[in-house]
């Protein structure tokens, strides 16, 4: 490849693989990145693959396994989802189920089951405080919100769970795209709470994956 260098041992050294972020690039470099891939053996992760670019690939493509919803797709055999509990993503609106998505569809490539709460914002106290029970059984939740974002730091409040701030550009006005959710999660009284980009689902699984992966560590030591 001329244009594309994949990094093949990132894996290796991070315990994340490579991804590809499709949006800025031709639908000729899709395709050269994936047959690239194809040709080497080894599973992709293409995340903000848009549907006009897939309705091109998926003719040549056909072996890609593609969620319009999260605008993701997975190159090579899928891995069976593990038995445990570990993440859950949480929303505070129906408008934030395209960032949890890819989240969810990012942890499903790496082998792991992640189960969406939805639409528990803060306007509806009530419907956040019913699912506690079910939200404190897993060690990992991402909290994704937009315009004030406040339910990251009630949830945060309210469970021990490592709480991952996925902020989304939902709202209007001086919600100014998503900035007011993010200085929101930044700036949260309730300690302990880590952030991401703005509509970044897949950085706030990757956190989550790498949250994994030392505690994994941890457990083997002697």
């Amino acid at each position: 490849m001329d244009n594309f260098i994949l990094d093949y041992y990132r894996a290796r050294r991070t315990g994340l693989e490579e991804a590809v972020f499709c949006s800025e690039k031709t639908v000729a470099e899709i395709k050269e990145i994936v047959d690239s891939a194809r040709n080497k053996g080894i599973r992709l992760l293409l995340t903000r693959l848009l549907p006009e670019q897939w309705n091109v690939i998926s003719e040549s493509q056909g072996d890609l396994d593609y969620d319009e919803t999260s605008q993701t797709a997975f190159l090579g055999e899928t891995r069976e989802l593990s038995a445990l509990e570990v993440f859950c993503v949480v929303t505070a609106g129906s408008s934030d189920r395209k960032v949890a998505q890819e989240a969810v569809r990012t942890l499903n490539y790496y082998g792991h089951q992640c189960p969406m709460f939805c639409d528990l914002g803060v306007a509806g106290l009530w419907r956040l405080t019913e699912r506690i029970d079910e939200i404190t059984k897993y060690p990992i939740v991402l909290a994704v919100a937009g315009m004030d974002a406040a339910m990251p730091t009630v949830l945060s409040g309210l469970v021990p769970s490592a709480i991952i701030g996925v902020p989304t550009s939902s709202g209007y006005g001086v919600a100014d795209g998503g900035r007011a959710a993010l200085n929101s999660m930044l700036a949260s009284c309730s300690p302990g709470i880590a952030v991401v980009n703005i509509d970044n689902g897949f950085g706030g699984a990757c956190i989550a994956l790498r949250f994994l992966n030392s505690l994994e560590k941890v457990s083997n030591i002697p």
